[in-house]
Order: structure tokens, then C-alpha cells, then sequence
């Protein structure tokens, strides 16, 4: 089974996605973690690493090829990434997170110890544009056209718990159950 989780930051992708891959025994991997490493390898915050993606598509696109190869040669596994839904299209299961930005701003503070809440503000939303622009410039696609998904859930409702809750009924109904 090879199941998406997407979102823009802070809408708990990541969070969700290590719940599933722990409960389920699934293998997870990250397009944000492997973009944040390489933001810090480069000494670089992740808005100056972005803009250096603008600039530079094979960062990108070495990320989502990456992602897409090992999803397309593995079962069970979940695949966390803004593109993700995009990329792994055989996907039996995609799924969108949201939450509002005064939502997503809270945790992106406490999760990458930003000083303020104005100053995370700008950069996601800095981010955001920047990946919007990338995404159309190399892959022709809308990031916020969320057609491709299977379940669009509200992160700023439900804990991660009660999101595991409701996508561990949607696998229930994918896989017979003691597959899973």
C-alpha cells in the first residue's frame, strides 16, 4: 500500500505521517526533512534555501525524483511531501491537510524555534509563494488544486490521534484487515 500525506507547512503532514507509519509498520520518508537537511547543510535557513531552489530546479527535482523512485519500489510505505499526491500517482491513498495560517504559524514557531509569530508569518508565506511558483515552473502544477486527493482533512480541528483515527477507517476500507 503506498499512501501520500500533503499540506502546506505547520498543517502536521509530518506529525500524521510518522503516526501512520508507527501504527501501521509502514516506511515513511519526508521531502521536508530531506529539504530542511539540505537547508542546513547548506547553511542556509529554509526561505534562503528556497529561494536558491527558485533559482536552482535540480534541487527540486532531485527531491521529488528521489521520492517518487523509492514510493514506486516499495510497498507499504507513506510518502509526506507538499508534491507527493502529485508524484506518487498510484497512490491507493492521497491525502491534504490543512489548517488555517494563524494555526500552522503557532507550530511552525515552536517547531523550528522561530522568535515571533510575524517573523514565521513572512517566511511561510514566503515559502509558500515560492514553492507555488516552482511547482507550476517545473511540473505545471496548481498547488492548490486538491482534486487529485482522496481525503481533505482539517488538522486545525483534529489532533493527530483523531486524524490517524478517521485515515486508519479509510485504510481499513482499502486493505482487508489483517493486512494492515
Amino acid at each position: 500500500m503506498r499512501i501520500t500525506v500533503s499540506g502546506f507547512p505547520g498543517s502536521g503532514t509530518t506529525s500524521l505521517s510518522r503516526y501512520l507509519a508507527e501504527r501501521h509498520n509502514f516506511t515513511m520518508i519526508s521531502a521536508g526533512e530531506v529539504f530542511r537537511q539540505c537547508a542546513k547543510e547548506q547553511n542556509l535557513d529554509l526561505a534562503a534555501f528556497g529561494r536558491l531552489a527558485e533559482q536552482d530546479p535540480a534541487i527540486d527535482k532531485m527531491i521529488d525524483v528521489r521520492q517518487k523512485e523509492i514510493a514506486e519500489h516499495k510497498d507499504n510505505i507513506i510518502v509526506e511531501g507538499r508534491l507527493s499526491g502529485w508524484m506518487v500517482e498510484k497512490a491507493d491513498l492521497k491525502i491534504w491537510l490543512f489548517a488555517s495560517i494563524h494555526c500552522r504559524v503557532d507550530r511552525i514557531v515552536y517547531r523550528d524555534q522561530i522568535a515571533d509569530d510575524e517573523t514565521a508569518k513572512k517566511i511561510t508565506l514566503e515559502r509558500e509563494r515560492c514553492e507555488a511558483v516552482r511547482y507550476s515552473a517545473y511540473y505545471s502544477i496548481d498547488i492548490n488544486d486538491l482534486s487529485i486527493y482522496h481525503l481533505i482533512l482539517n488538522s486545525e480541528h483534529w489532533g493527530i490521534e483523531d486524524l490517524g483515527a478517521i485515515v486508519d477507517t479509510a485504510i481499513g476500507q482499502l486493505t482487508p484487515h489483517d493486512k494492515v
